[in-house]
């Protein structure tokens, strides 16, 4: 090689190897795996490799896990941060981002680390179409749930670029899918507008309630709060389907498949029934009872990541204060957690913050796991634009087979 600057930027074998600190040889083992991409001299003296990708690929430090190692124990990501009772998205408080910007803000900014104030998403005439006839053909009873993941598959079979894994077009297929999700779902009452935010457009799909200006803002809040929490159920789901180069409608579907269980996405469907019962009975203590006594869980209450409050939680009940028709409601979930706390320090978690809004807007049981599924899209677009700059198929850890031995006859 010369020592032209534009030169500089390759590196033969030799030099990529000292640089990553191995063989020759395992270079080219790193290009079998997809870790590395090479490209042949001009003048025919071997193969020559992008000095940055070589870089990147130090300061990760990545190494091929050991035979029987378990990957999915070594995820790193820069999104989000839980400790010590908070979370941050990139290093910044999530609650704070959550009670100054709007949803499609603080997602596009994950996305791309640039805060675009006033950021719309908007479903394009196609997809959106495709995604409203496939959810009207669904059965009545059909949850949330079933509707947004059809409506991503619709949606995706309507877009001829969905296979374009490059960063600017993912970003593309994120801006336009999230609003395609939400306005594919069936309008409960009039439909607001609101400039156009997705929270407006959202609360006339879950209830047909008239919003003042202030149980918008608690909707808005509740998705900014939702977007990502590390590596949740649905979030390795998607991970997963990313590191199998799954486009990014997929990688969603992945995520909803997962979201779609009583001990995730749906939590807050059990909160809600029970609040509702608190209310219709006038006291949380037969209702804890009632629980108990089946040996259930209380819903709503306690999460193994925070052993005090759950910050969403906080965030959402401050704003659900300022709503008088919130109130009753916020009082139920406080007397909830009150009553518990008399034999288990138990606190209130997001999905009791969020069927204290459902409660009180008018809203269905399975609201919650609709503003669940639709905050959490966001986030795992991010979590999938990350894995996309990982090495392909990584995420396959090895089983611990716990069968007969072989040989066995046949039966």
């Amino acid at each position: 090689m010369t020592d032209q600057p534009a030169d500089r930027e390759r590196l033969t074998t030799r030099e990529a190897a000292e640089r990553l600190g191995v063989k020759p040889e395992t270079v080219y083992a790193y290009v079998s795996r997809g870790q590395l991409t090479s490209r042949r001299d001009p003048g025919g003296r071997g193969s020559t490799f992008d000095a940055k990708e070589v870089d990147a690929l130090v300061r990760r430090g990545r190494r091929e896990p050991a035979a029987g190692g378990d990957v999915t124990q070594r995820i790193r990501t820069g999104i989000t941060l839980i400790d010590k009772d908070r979370y941050y998205y990139r290093g910044v408080d999530a609650t704070e981002l959550a009670r100054r910007y709007h949803y499609e803000e603080i997602a596009d900014w994950l996305w791309t680390g640039t805060l675009r104030a006033g950021v719309r998403f908007t479903a394009p005439p196609e997809p959106l179409a495709a995604a409203r006839s496939a959810v009207a053909a669904l059965p009545g009873h059909s949850g949330s749930t079933d509707r947004l993941r059809v409506a991503a598959i619709a949606a995706a079979a309507a877009d001829p670029l969905r296979f374009d894994l490059g960063r600017e077009a993912v970003l593309g297929s994120a801006r336009s899918l999230i609003p395609t999700l939400v306005d594919a779902l069936p309008v409960a009452g009039r439909e607001h507008r609101g400039e156009g935010r997705l929270a407006w457009r959202l609360w006339s799909r879950l209830t047909a309630e008239r919003p003042d200006e202030t149980a918008l803002h608690a909707l808005d809040m509740a998705l900014s709060l939702l977007i990502d929490h590390d590596l949740a159920a649905s979030t390795l789901a998607v991970r997963v389907a990313a590191s199998a180069r799954a486009h990014p409608y997929a990688v969603v579907s992945a995520g909803l498949g997962a979201l779609d269980g009583p001990l995730h996405g749906a939590a807050s469907g059990l909160a809600h029934r029970m609040l509702a019962e608190v209310l219709e009975r006038g006291s949380a203590a037969p209702v804890v009872a009632d629980h108990l006594r089946a040996g259930r869980r209380v819903p709503g209450l306690g999460h193994r990541l925070y052993p005090a409050q759950d910050p969403r939680a906080e965030a959402l009940f401050d704003v659900l204060a300022t709503l008088p028709a919130a109130r009753p409601a916020l009082s139920a979930a406080r007397e909830v957690e009150a009553t518990t706390a008399r034999q288990m320090e138990l606190h209130a978690n997001v999905d009791l913050a969020l069927a204290v809004l459902s409660v009180s807007s008018g809203m269905p049981a399975e609201a919650g796991e609709t503003v669940f599924a639709v905050a959490r899209t966001a986030g795992w677009i991010a979590h999938a634009l990350e894995e996309y700059e990982e090495r392909p198929l990584r995420m396959r850890p090895s089983g611990q087979y716990t069968g007969p031995r072989p040989p066995r006859p046949l039966p």
